[in-house]
């Protein structure tokens, strides 16, 4: 059990609907859900869910922590608004379940081998190092991430896709040795890390 786990735990004694308050993003908004269905009849993954937004709400105000961290339904959203625009109380459904989801992650709750989860990490370690997305090294990380033989197999799989995007020139070899970056990638670092420790503060995470 992590650390940042353990100290939530102690600090809101089974009290999981505050917490979902004071460190998810929008989790004020988690006790407002009438239960009516709207989000789950409209996402484009319903039937996938194994747990549907409302459900996920009735979860946090069950106090079912555990089951609420450890799932992969927040994962599951593909932020295409639609539940946004179509519940009848207008709940911030889509920034709710991204909020659960880094939430989980930061706590080390979060589902091991979760693709989603997996391709973000990826997408923002690549980032945070340069301020600028180096494509080919992204690629490459998210191609041999479960290990050298099955990368081999990812990357001859998508070898006619590859080849099209180094001739419209959105992959280069010489990316391998550096590639397109922010000017001054020390000072993104500097931010970032700031911007974090504000964060942590605020949800009582640092």
């Amino acid at each position: 059990m992590s650390d940042a786990n353990s100290q939530a735990l102690a600090h809101y004694q089974g009290n999981f609907l505050k917490e979902v308050e004071e460190r998810v993003e929008e989790g004020h908004w988690v006790k407002m859900c009438m239960q009516c269905g709207v989000c789950a009849g409209s996402c484009p993954f319903g039937p996938h869910w194994e747990h549907s937004p409302q459900k996920l709400f009735m979860m946090v105000m069950s106090n079912k922590r555990d089951e609420v961290l450890t799932t992969d339904s927040m994962w599951m959203c593909t932020s295409c608004y639609t539940c946004i625009v179509r519940c009848p109380r207008k709940l911030p459904i889509t920034h709710i379940m991204h909020g659960l989801a880094n939430y989980s992650h930061r706590l080390g709750l979060a589902p091991k081998k979760q693709p989603t989860r997996d391709v973000a990490r990826l997408f923002w370690n690549n980032l945070a190092k340069t301020g600028r997305i180096n494509e080919l090294k992204f690629s490459l990380a998210l191609y041999f991430k479960d290990g050298l033989v099955q990368g081999i197999k990812n990357a001859l799989s998508m070898q006619a896709v590859g080849m099209k995007l180094m001739k419209a020139k959105r992959l280069s070899p010489n990316e391998l040795f550096g590639g397109h970056k922010c000017k001054n990638p020390k000072d993104i670092q500097t931010v970032i890390a700031k911007a974090r420790e504000i964060e942590d503060r605020r949800k009582g995470l640092a």
